[in-house]
């Protein structure tokens, strides 16, 4: 089993940035990829950005490429998202997640086995 919690989330204003981690526990001796999902109010969650283990590959979902970067620290167990030029429409909750016994990260919900609590993070306008 391995536990991830995200933190970094909070309100800021459009144009700014913030910087999500998302600390594991647990069985991290384990090699695992690692994506970033997020959730709006009334809307399926999506998924944002991945990276694999050895955090040499990542990937993007279109609406964020260009803005946001995933990276990792496996010597702390932690996964970051770095966002900037936040806009209003990237107000969601973000969710930390990893697939079990993958090394390559997914764009699909469905690939991950374990997930954070989420963190929430608005853009104001």
């Amino acid at each position: 089993q391995v536990q991830l919690v995200e933190s970094g989330g909070g309100l800021v204003q459009a144009g700014g940035s913030l910087r999500l981690s998302c600390a594991a526990s647990g069985r991290t001796s384990t090699y695992y990829a690692a994506g970033w999902f997020r959730q709006a109010p009334g809307k399926e969650r999506e998924f944002v950005a991945g990276i694999s283990w050895s955090g040499g590959s990542t990937i993007y979902a279109d609406s964020v490429k260009g803005r946001f970067t995933i990276s990792r620290d496996n010597a702390k167990n932690t996964v970051y998202l770095q966002m900037n030029s936040l806009k209003p429409e990237d107000t969601a909750v973000y969710y930390c997640a990893a697939p079990s016994g993958s090394y390559v990260a997914s764009r699909g919900l469905k690939e991950y086995d374990y997930w954070g609590q989420g963190t929430q993070v608005t853009v104001s306008s």
